[in-house]
Formats: structure tokens, sequence, C-alpha cells
């Protein structure tokens, strides 16, 4: 057993992160940094938009979480060019010539879409103007590298100059090579955490043994698994999985800026995003799990090439298809991040960032490693906005379960509308369509124990045969709060 300061389970680009700054900032604090670099989760398949308003959507900004999730984007938004600049300058020559950095990005919203797509494409000049960013009409012909068929034009465009992208494996090298720089990370791979009877957590690896007095837990979807397994009643918000799946194409012209749609359809937006070798990545589909889905579904590569073909750029049907990838991005039961200190001293979690991850990633690290080297060595909460997310509380409820139903009935219209399903146009069968979902979806959430109101995203793990499991795991979570007498509801 050897002796650290800090371990972190999970090799993420939040728990490369965050073993980053904490050990740049003091280099005497031994850091463990354990976990697969190149597994199944989200980091490794990411699109890497750094994206402040090309997130929000109508149900955002008409929220109080929503709407502090935007403040925590426009936050880590200005962190990122001297984010960057630091990581860098540490990994020195073995960093990467280019990383594809760089900013712009178009939103367009065409004709397969639906009235959600509208309302979240005013979102965004309406957060725009709030928060003093860019956000400019233009031209749908004028984007550049945009070629739809006809029948999927864009209507209208926003550009965007603010927004920033990267290539997110470039990203991950850049991470690798700066914590390689430095003397005082050891990394290792996958290991079992577990707490030690006089204080602190023993992290058992491959390669060996370490124990810290304070351990992060950044391990994305399968976050779940090693906090049960140290202890089965901390009241830590349950995380499930998103998993997604984006293609890297040959480019059939050069793209300076980002393209894509407002989020939809229980997902992120339809987007292409340059890469640092002059190749486009086009994604990302979404399909809820209550575990991580080991590879990528056929039907979800169907259905992503279909839509980027037909609403981005019907030459894309000639380029060579040089990688898929896969991923699990972390979803928590109420669709919010899990950040900071847990019930348990010196333990911390850093999961549920579902699509935000990697943007928020300078913002969550660097408080997170002022925290941890603060001379109590602890903390209540962190500061700002993050203090609206602790891991250790009862499901935040935004939405009324009507409301959610009605949400998330408009998600599985906007779906049917992306997957160009018609309905006979005899008697009333459109309206009769929009009843049905919004009747599932009714019977879906009256389903759900008492305190609990899935997300939108979360809406399929409630109304298909996973539904009783979600229950489950919601009631289950409910009664370890109440055990624990501690609701981790942050104040108003």
């Amino acid at each position: 057993m050897r002796g650290a300061d800090v371990v972190v389970a999970g090799a993420g680009v939040l728990g490369r992160s965050v073993a980053f700054a904490v050990a740049s900032a003091h280099p005497p604090v031994r850091v463990v940094l354990a976990g697969d670099p190149a597994g199944a989760g989200a980091s490794q398949a990411a699109g890497a938009m750094l994206g402040v308003l090309g997130e929000v959507t109508d149900h955002g900004v008409r929220t109080r979480h929503g709407r502090l999730r935007i403040e925590l984007a426009v936050m880590a938004g200005k962190l990122w060019p001297s984010w960057r600049e630091r990581v860098r300058a540490v990994a020195g020559p073995a960093s990467p010539a280019q990383d594809g950095f760089g900013s712009g990005t178009f939103v367009i919203l065409n004709a397969v879409s639906s009235r959600l797509d509208e309302a979240s494409f005013a979102a965004v000049a309406d957060a725009a103007a709030a928060h003093g960013l860019g956000c400019e009409q233009t031209d749908p012909a004028e984007v550049p590298g945009f070629r739809p068929l006809d029948n999927d034009r864009a209507l209208r465009a926003w550009y965007l100059p603010d927004e920033r992208f990267l290539d997110g494996r470039a990203w991950l090298d850049t991470l690798d090579a700066a914590l390689t720089a430095l003397p005082n990370v050891i990394r290792t791979g996958p290991g079992a955490l577990s707490a030690l009877t006089d204080g602190g957590y023993l992290l058992a690896t491959p390669e060996g043994s370490f124990r810290a007095p304070q351990a992060v837990v950044a391990a994305g979807a399968w976050a779940g698994r090693l906090i049960e397994a140290l202890d089965p009643e901390l009241p830590v918000l349950p995380v499930v999985s998103a998993a997604g799946t984006a293609v890297t194409v040959a480019a059939p012209q050069p793209m300076p800026a980002v393209v894509r749609t407002p989020n939809r359809a229980y997902a992120c937006g339809l987007h292409t995003v340059p890469q640092q070798d002059g190749s486009w990545y086009v994604g990302a589909t979404a399909q809820p799990a209550l575990s991580p889905a080991p590879a990528p579904t056929a039907g979800a590569l169907r259905f992503l090439l279909e839509a980027a073909l037909g609403q981005l750029d019907h030459q894309l049907a000639t380029a060579s298809l040089l990688r898929t990838h896969h991923g699990n991005r972390p979803l928590s039961l109420d669709g919010h991040p899990l950040i900071g200190p847990t019930l348990r001293a010196g333990l911390w979690v850093v999961s549920g960032t579902h699509r935000d991850g990697l943007h928020a990633s300078p913002l969550i690290a660097t408080a997170l490693a002022e925290a941890l080297l603060a001379p109590t060595g602890a903390a209540d909460q962190l500061p700002g906005p993050l203090a609206a997310f602790p891991p250790c509380r009862e499901p935040i409820t935004d939405l009324t379960a009507n409301e959610a139903a009605a949400q998330a009935a408009n998600h599985h219209a906007a779906l049917a509308a992306e997957a160009r399903m018609r309905p006979p146009l005899t008697g009333n069968w459109p309206s009769q369509l929009s009843e049905s979902y919004s009747n599932l979806m009714d019977r879906a959430y009256a389903a759900m124990p008492d305190g609990y109101v899935p997300p939108p995203d979360l809406a399929p793990l409630a109304y298909e045969k996973t539904g009783p499991a979600l229950a489950e795991l919601a009631a289950a979570h409910l009664q370890r709060c109440r055990r624990a007498g501690h609701s981790g509801r942050p104040p108003a």
C-alpha cells in the first residue's frame, strides 16, 4: 500500500482535468488517477462543442436549474482560452501541434423539425441577449459546408461567433501529455474504491493499492457502481447512461465552424465539428439506458447517417467513413450534474454532466482543486452555480409531473417528425397521434414514485419496458435520503 493525497477514480476528461488541476497547482500533492482512458465513456466519443448557447433550450431558460446550467456554461466558456494554454504549457513539446481549437457556430432551424425546435431556436437568441453574447441572423445559404436536400433545407440560421470547439481526441492527448509531465501524478488502470475504518480511502488497482484522505469519483456512467460498492447507504443521486453514436468522415471540403440544429427529440442537436486533421465529426444519437452500452447499435448508426446526409450535406454519401465513435454519457435521475462533496468526509463526486462534461471541465476542475487543496481539506459546497448540484440530494423537480409529461410528449412528436413519420391524411389521425403521445407520457409519469419526476431526456426509460426498473431505482434513492435524514437540497 502506497500513500497519496488525492485519488481520482475515473479517467475521462473530468477525471484527467481534476487530476491535472490539483497536481499542477501544488507539486507536493501526490495524485493517483485510475481508470481506462480508452473505455466506452463519453470523453472518447465527444464532439467537443464548447457551446454556451448551442445547448440552450426553451425548457432550460424557463426553469431555475436550467438557467443555472446556462450560467455555469457561460462561466466555463470564459475559462477555456487560459485553461487550454495552461494545459498545453505543461504538456510542452509532447502536446499535439494542432488540437482543432476554433470559434464560430451556425445553428440552423430546418424543415425536418417541430415546434420544439422553433422554441429552442428562439431561446438561443434570448440567452445570448441575457448574457451579452453574440447571436447574428444569417442566410442559411451562406453557411459553409451546408448542403442539405431541398426538402430538409434550413429556414433560418443564427451565427454564434463566441462559441468555441476543438478536436476531442486531440484534447485528451494534450491532457495525457500534461499529466505525464507532472512527476506527482501516478496513473493506473481501473480500481475499486473503499472506505477505511480509521478514515480515508483505499483505491485498489492492478498496479497496487493507494491510501489517501480524499477521493474523487469521476467515473461517468459507472460512478454509481463505485459509490454503491463503497457505501450503499450514501444518498448520492443515481446516474444512468445516455449512449451516443457519432462518426468521423473525410471532409468534402474544409469547414471553418460548427453547424448544428437546436437540441431536439430527447437528444443533442445534429451537428458537424471540424477536426484538427480537416475531417468532420458528425454526431450524435442518444439512447438512455439503465446501464452503459458496450457498443453502438445498427439502428443508431442508420438514423445518424440518414439525418446527416439529408439535413447537413448530401455529399457525405460519397465520403469515406474514417471512424465510428461510441460513448456513454452520464445522466443523473433528474438530468442535472452531481458536483461537490458528499456526506462522507473527504469523498467527492463529479458525474451526471451528460453532454456538458468536456465544456464545463475547466470550471469544475479548478473549483474542485481549490476545495481539495484548502487548508481545511473540505467544503460544505462549491461556489456559484456549482453549489446548486450537490451529489447527495433528492431529485430536482423544476416541473410538475403533468408539465414534464407534456414536455416529453413534445420531444416524442419531434422524434416522429425527424424520422419522417407521416400519418394518414384521413379522419383525425394527426390529432389522435398527439393525444396518444400525451396519454403514453401521462401513464409513464403516473407510475413513478412520489417525489420523482423524470426529465424529458429520461422519458424513454419511463415509457418503455424499463419503466418499472426506473421507478424502483428512484424509490430506493428516495428511501436512502429519508434514512439519512437528508434532502440535499441547496438553499433557494
